[in-house]
């Protein structure tokens, strides 16, 4: 009996929302609008009439950002979503339900709210979450420990150090491969022009096949599932509500990321400039996104430790309506942004560098924080998230 009770007063602990899980999503969201806004929506174009000294502050704008948020944010994002799937696992296991194929039927929601993103934004990351997703199906009823052996194995990037491997037996390996960059170039001549049929129709197409060209070059196939199976495993432990056991494991992690990250920075071009022909670029694609990883939880364990102070707090708190309302803000990222930028409307990418986008990306990341609060007074939910939660139980037997 006591047994029973206390694993019901388990699940029921991991069931309850988290405040920091909203504020973290919310500050993933923040990044992505910022980072996104800088590199005008994937479409990288920098505007040559731009006096130097302007130009000069673009390249140190777009490299800060690039190194505080690219491949971090969205990682966050990976953790949260594996998080949210625990959560709702063991909501549905309290009712003596399985959760399984009710998330299949949640994915494939999902893979749709990416695809009408898709029609404005060709680096849309829903449909990539939604069938990765898939990988969390025939792991999830693992013991904790089987889990982080699979998501280890995941992280080690096992095709690209196997090419690394290999390479090295076999100086001549060199296998064809395309290339995202051509892609997303061909994507490029719709996104600038004044055609909004063509951008979809680019979107749809070039930008689709660049995406996920780009995201298996860079670890995200593999990456990606495994920080599903780590945010399953944070959702397991509790380590997002504030108690000592987690104090003390966001305080070893941030050593750690802190230490791998640094180490990464000062030697990581070196080791990888070790090697030649096709085990270089294996490696350094590995070696990336090890060090994405380890910033990802740097930034993670930073925004833990702060949330303990009550200024910190307060702060990010102001980040938890975005949190709330992530998917909603996401799609209306990509709305606005294709309009500001693209040539189809406003076409600013003719006229802003990453200073000027960054100050319009603050001007949006404003907006939605006042739509989002403005929203959340009479509903409990986003536009897109209410949507999505009425859909997933669609024919539920309560």
């Amino acid at each position: 009996m006591e047994s029973g009770q206390k694993t019901e007063s388990i699940l029921k602990s991991r069931t309850g929302r988290v405040d920091f899980v909203d504020a973290l999503r919310g500050f993933a969201i923040m990044s992505i609008l910022l980072l996104h806004n800088i590199e005008h929506f994937d479409f990288y174009y920098f505007p040559p009439e731009l006096p130097d000294w302007m130009k000069s502050l673009d390249r140190g704008i777009f490299s800060v950002a690039t190194f505080l948020f690219s491949g971090k944010s969205y990682a966050i994002f990976a953790l949260l979503f594996g998080f949210t799937f625990d959560l709702m696992d063991t909501k549905q296991a309290q009712k003596g339900r399985d959760f399984r194929g009710r998330f299949l039927w949640r994915l494939f929601l999902l893979f749709l709210f990416g695809m009408f993103n898709t029609i404005f934004y060709l680096g849309d990351i829903l449909n990539v979450y939604a069938l990765l997703g898939l990988a969390i199906l025939p792991v999830c009823r693992l013991s904790d420990k089987a889990l982080l052996w699979v998501a280890v194995v995941l992280l080690l990037q096992p095709v690209f150090m196997s090419q690394f491997v290999y390479s090295l037996f076999n100086p001549n390996y060199a296998p064809v491969e395309i290339s995202a960059g051509k892609y997303f170039g061909l994507a490029a001549l719709t996104q600038g022009g004044d055609s909004f049929i063509e951008m979809v129709k680019g979107n749809f197409t070039n930008g689709k096949i660049a995406v996920y060209v780009w995201s298996w070059f860079n670890g995200r196939f593999f990456q990606t599932p495994a920080l599903f199976m780590l945010g399953m495993l944070l959702g397991r432990k509790k380590l997002f509500v504030h108690n000592p056991t987690s104090d003390k494991f966001w305080k070893i992690t941030f050593i750690i990321a802190l230490v791998l990250s640094l180490l990464y920075i000062l030697f990581g071009r070196e080791l990888i400039g070790l090697t030649q022909g096709f085990a270089r670029r294996s490696l350094a694609r590995s070696m990336n996104s090890w060090y994405n990883l380890s910033m990802t939880f740097l930034w993670v364990s930073i925004l833990y430790l702060l949330y303990k102070a009550a200024f910190f707090k307060k702060v990010l708190n102001k980040l938890t309506p975005f949190g709330r309302m992530s998917l909603s803000c996401y799609v209306m990222q990509s709305m606005l942004g294709a309009f500001v930028y693209y040539g189809f409307a406003l076409g600013l990418y003719r006229y802003t560098g990453a200073t000027y986008s960054l100050l319009i990306g603050i001007v949006l990341f404003l907006f939605q924080g006042w739509f989002c609060r403005m929203w959340l007074k009479t509903h409990s939910r986003g536009p897109l998230e209410s949507l999505w939660h009425k859909l997933t139980w669609l024919n539920y037997e309560k």
